[in-house]
């Protein structure tokens, strides 16, 4: 049997710019979640002065503000980062829905990579969980996934 082609990206930062924007909204869980994402880019040879971070109120801002980001040439990939926590109103529908959906556009109109790390959960308690405890760090996640596809799509 043939061998196949692969392309599979390679977790290596190094040489690539990226846009960190983070909601203020629940900033104690998506602090957690930066912190993450820097560690894991730094890790994996990204220099700090290629990163930037970005700092809007709240998970409805993230869509227009990382297709400007995407637009302007100076990033290889946006890292979406925020945590909209369920309440007792259907708020946490229309936020989590049109702020994912926006995301999704923007990476797909722009060809630029948008890491999502937007956490939709429950509780406050779940949050936590995946902001650095038990379900680990979500930020972490994101950042992965958003180098891998960076470098991914170089090689196509």
């Amino acid at each position: 049997m043939r061998d196949i082609h692969t392309i599979e990206g390679q977790y290596d930062a190094r040489n690539l710019r990226f846009a960190i924007l983070a909601t203020r909204f629940n900033d104690f869980i998506v602090d957690r979640l930066v912190s993450g994402a820097i560690d894991y880019l730094s890790r994996h040879g990204a220099d700090p002065d290629n990163l930037t971070i970005i700092r809007i109120p709240g998970a409805f801002e993230l869509p227009v503000v990382c297709k400007k980001l995407a637009e302007s040439g100076r990033y290889d990939g946006v890292l979406a980062l925020g945590a909209v926590i369920r309440g007792a109103t259907p708020h946490f529908d229309f936020v989590a829905g049109e702020a994912t959906k926006g995301l999704a556009q923007v990476a797909l109109q722009s060809g630029v990579p948008v890491g999502f790390g937007l956490l939709t959960t429950d509780s406050i308690e779940q949050a936590i969980e995946r902001a650095g405890t038990k379900a680990g760090n979500k930020g972490v996640e994101a950042a992965s996934a958003l180098l891998e596809t960076v470098r991914v799509l170089q090689q196509l």
